[in-house]
Formats: C-alpha cells, sequence, structure tokens
C-alpha cells in the first residue's frame, strides 16, 4: 500500500526475504529514500537482519531538559568481509546533518527558527545514540541522499 502525502511517498513495505527482518510488524517507509533503503537490506545478501524503529534511545531535548524518546530508523546487521557489525542507522536528509545556514538568506524568520529547532533536537538525539552504540557494541550511521543515490 502506498501513499502519497505532502509531496512525498510513505507505506507498508512487505519484505521478500522475511526471516532477515525481525520486526513484528512489516515496516513503515516514511519516504521514497527509507523504501530504497529497507528494499537494499531486503535483498543485499551481506545484511543478516535488520530493522525498523524497533531500537528506541532515551534522549533529552536541549528546549525542555525533559526526557524523549528517539525511534532510530534502523538497525542492521551486515557480513563485512569476516567480521558481523551491528549498525544504528538513520536517513536524513544532508541539509538536517549540518547547522542551518541563517546568514545571507531569504528564509523567514519561522524558517529559520524551524531549522535551528530540528538541528538542535537531531544532535541530541545523535549524541544519545552514539553512547548507547558504544555501550552496545554498535556503529552509529547517518545516511544522506548523497549515500543512497551514489552508484558505485
Amino acid at each position: 500500500m502506498r501513499k502519497r502525502r505532502h509531496g512525498y511517498r510513505q507505506g507498508v513495505y512487505k519484505p521478500i526475504n522475511r526471516d532477515k527482518y525481525k520486526g513484528i510488524k512489516n515496516p513503515m517507509y516514511r519516504s521514497s529514500w527509507e523504501l530504497k533503503f529497507f528494499s537494499w537490506c531486503d535483498n543485499n545478501p551481506n545484511v543478516l537482519e535488520w530493522t525498523s524503529e524497533n531500537t528506541i534511545i532515551p534522549y533529552i531535548s536541549p528546549f525542555d531538559s525533559k526526557v524523549h524518546r528517539y525511534y532510530v530508523d534502523n538497525a542492521v546487521v551486515i557480513r563485512e568481509g569476516g567480521e558481523i557489525s551491528k549498525y544504528l542507522v538513520e536517513i536524513k536528509p544532508e541539509k538536517q546533518t549540518k547547522p542551518p545556514v541563517v546568514k545571507n538568506c531569504r528564509k523567514k524568520q519561522s524558517t529559520i527558527l524551524y531549522e535551528k529547532y530540528t538541528y538542535a533536537i537531531n544532535q541530541s538525539k545523535w549524541e544519545a545514540a552514539r553512547k548507547w552504540c558504544k555501550k552496545k557494541g554498535y556503529k552509529f550511521l547517518i545516511i544522506t541522499e548523497n549515500e543512497l543515490f551514489t552508484r558505485k
């Protein structure tokens, strides 16, 4: 089932290699980028298992100093050479991984504030994820359109 809302694609992904997907329900993709990553995980013979939004990490918001829940996009176990590696993977537009541009831009003030807010929240989430990964033996990756759409 695919729905188009607000200019992006979302729906339920039905894994072909069901034994590799470790979630309870079929995963929901919220963008064509997530759909592409799901398909890569499902069809890549080196991916041993994967999940979507099953890993929840507490983080402290820089705005209200309260603990919130961060649902990481994906967890993936991959065979790399003779080793098994575990990753938490967040899929984001590259512009959300960098501080917002505020000088010499023609953005509305509300847009600048929203971008600053989003960036600060993401930084808090990702710092919590890195600490979690260090404790649990995972690596944390942020995948952008540059990695998803670059052919090698």
